[in-house]
């Protein structure tokens, strides 16, 4: 594995000096993961003069490597009949990832320069919807009929198994349904007279086109595969999805949940331009301006009360705090447990359960912690009882709805990962307020 910097700058003094033998001496052997990378740091024409310069082949596998916003700006230099010579080389899935992003007269154009029998496969997929298991699968399969025999099987190996990865051999009735399938070890092991049907395995995890990625991912992990087929409704073989496409998923649906938490939109990153960026942030920036005003019309409510007894703004964002905390810790197990999941409608309440107890007994123990501070600093009993009480209900309230809210959104076909973070706050900074002004209001006459 090359250094990415090290590779970055040695490539970049080339591109100046030398461009030549040396540099391709250095880029044949590099991981296109690594070249990616390292094409990254460079000005985008020397990642334009890089990728002329690579293998179409190579040039293809770095390309699918590149994060989406550098790919964007680099294909923008090439003009399509270069573009369309490196997805040509490319795995159709690989190729239909680079097309989906450019501009549709760009895209267009490309396609039409792509021979005949690529650009119906690219078509195909791009007929599925973004982010399905049509959309990302490998029309590259390895497949034989149920009468086959293991001999025949590993013959029809050797003659169609493609460059890319192949796991399994999948079996196939006299309609194309996939009735089975056999590691390629197994056939190893196995007489060469055999059927294959008989060594074939008939239960087959799989999915539809139509499945959504998430779902593939889960289903890739849960039993533990290298790759996994995918079937139109009536159950007719249409593809595959690898171990590798599944890495990928993971870790853009984990980065989407993250960002998502944190109000930023999912396929943004480090490297978009300001302007880009800019109307998805004002989005959500607005939304939550929105609740904090909510939140101070609350404030504003016992006003007066606030003025009676100054002592009370000290506190109460500690209440409203602490609820934050508390609800953002739960949310966050329970959004991922609907990602992965885990957490369905059978366990809703187990769950519930359990974080009100978590919510009860910790936010008893800050609420001790916290009412020793605030009688030690203000020296009213009364008032640090009813911080504690606001506390423990805010902290109560903050379980309910960090449960309670991503799973009516996800019951609704809503990412959790979207509204949570904007909902749940509002409910704890609302009711933290509201207990603590409003038990603080009712009994103002002691605490004077």
């Amino acid at each position: 594995m090359e250094d990415p910097t090290q590779l970055s700058e040695a490539i970049g003094e080339l591109l100046d000096t030398e461009p030549g033998p040396r540099l391709a001496d250095l880029v044949r052997d590099a991981h296109p993961a690594d070249l990616a990378r390292a094409l990254r740091d460079l000005p985008v024409p020397d990642q334009i003069r890089l990728l002329r310069r690579l293998d179409r082949d190579q040039a293809g596998a770095v390309l699918h490597e590149l994060d989406d916003s550098t790919r964007a700006a680099l294909v923008q230099g090439l003009d399509e009949t270069e573009l369309s010579g490196i997805l040509d080389q490319m795995p159709t899935d690989n190729a239909v990832a680079v097309i989906q992003d450019l501009p549709d007269e760009q895209a267009e154009k490309v396609m039409d320069l792509l021979p005949e029998a690529k650009a119906e496969e690219v078509q195909e997929l791009l007929e599925y919807a973004d982010q399905t298991a049509g959309r990302i699968m490998s029309r590259r399969v390895v497949a034989i009929h149920e009468e086959a025999t293991v001999a025949q099987a590993i013959d029809h190996i050797r003659e169609t198994a493609s460059a890319e990865q192949q796991f399994y051999l999948y079996v196939l009735d006299d309609h194309d349904h996939l009735v089975g399938v056999v590691p390629f070890r197994r056939l190893l092991t196995a007489p060469p007279v055999t059927p294959v049907k008989l060594i074939a395995t008939s239960e087959v995890v799989r999915v539809t086109a139509d499945t959504d990625q998430e779902e593939v991912a889960q289903l890739v992990t849960k039993y533990r595969l290298v790759a996994i087929p995918v079937v139109d409704r009536a159950g007719r073989l249409l593809g595959t999805i690898t171990v590798d496409d599944v890495l990928d998923i993971v870790q853009a649906e984990a980065t989407e949940d993250i960002q998502r938490l944190g109000g930023v939109a999912g396929d943004e990153t480090v490297f978009d331009p300001p302007r880009a960026v800019f109307p998805r942030r004002v989005v959500w920036l607005l939304i939550n301006l929105g609740t904090a005003i909510l939140a101070a019309s609350v404030i504003g409510v016992f006003e007066g009360s606030i003025q009676t007894l100054a002592a009370l703004a000290v506190f109460m964002p500690i209440v409203a705090s602490m609820g934050g905390i508390g609800t953002t810790q739960t949310s966050t197990l329970v959004i991922r447990g609907l990602a992965l999941g885990e957490l369905t409608a059978p366990h809703v309440q187990r769950v519930l359960r359990k974080e009100l107890w978590l919510s009860l007994t910790t936010g008893a123990t800050n609420a001790a912690v916290m009412m020793a501070i605030a009688y030690l600093w203000k020296r009213q009993l009364l008032l640090s009882l009813i911080l504690g009480v606001a506390l423990v209900l805010n902290m109560l309230v903050a379980a309910v709805v960090g449960v309670l809210v991503p799973v009516a959104l996800k019951t609704f076909r809503i990412d959790p990962a979207i509204a949570s973070s904007v909902i749940i706050t509002t409910f704890t900074d609302v009711f933290g307020f509201f207990s603590f002004l409003g038990l603080a209001t009712l009994l103002i006459r002691f605490l004077l």
